[in-house]
């Protein structure tokens, strides 16, 4: 269940629902992520159905205490297949998780009451369980026919 978003503006409503995502300043889109590194997680497709499975195989950059990427501005660089998220990209794209803000905001909807921008805190994404967190492997010599052994349902599940 998605809970209102706190008034976080001094009475003003909260720049996420009263901005798209293309009118979002850079500091407000990226305010956006929760942390959560769901989408940090290798997925799998289907070469014949194009079906995208996830797994809880870790990018070699992240952080999986923090959650966060260990080198954001230059993680095109290492990762080449790094997808920077943009207001395009989370039109098109098919498995970001049904809990990202991105998301959430490109469909109108208001942001769960864990996410750091509603709670204030960012720890909440990892108290709710959202995150991450303390359920990874990492990818670092890793053949990828072993991907298929990671594959979990968990991070395309909501969470409340």
């Amino acid at each position: 269940m998605n809970h209102p978003p706190a008034d976080t503006q001094g009475g003003a409503r909260p720049f996420w629902k009263t901005k798209t995502l293309e009118q979002m300043s850079q500091p407000e889109w990226e305010s956006l992520c929760d942390g959560c590194a769901r989408c940090c997680l290798n997925k799998l497709e289907d070469y014949d159905t194009g079906e995208i499975v996830w797994t809880d195989v870790a990018c070699t950059l992240l952080d999986g205490d923090s959650c966060r990427c260990r080198d954001y501005p230059n993680r095109a660089a290492t990762v080449p297949d790094c997808i920077q998220l943009t207001p395009e990209e989370v039109r098109t794209l098919t498995w970001l998780p049904p809990t990202c803000a991105y998301r959430l905001v490109r469909a109108g909807r208001d942001l769960y009451w864990w996410h750091p921008l509603v709670s204030g805190d960012p720890e909440t994404v990892h108290q709710a369980g959202v995150s991450v967190r303390g359920r990874t492997v990492p990818e670092d010599g890793m053949p990828l026919e072993a991907y298929e052994h990671h594959v979990v349902a968990w991070p395309a599940e909501p969470v409340d």
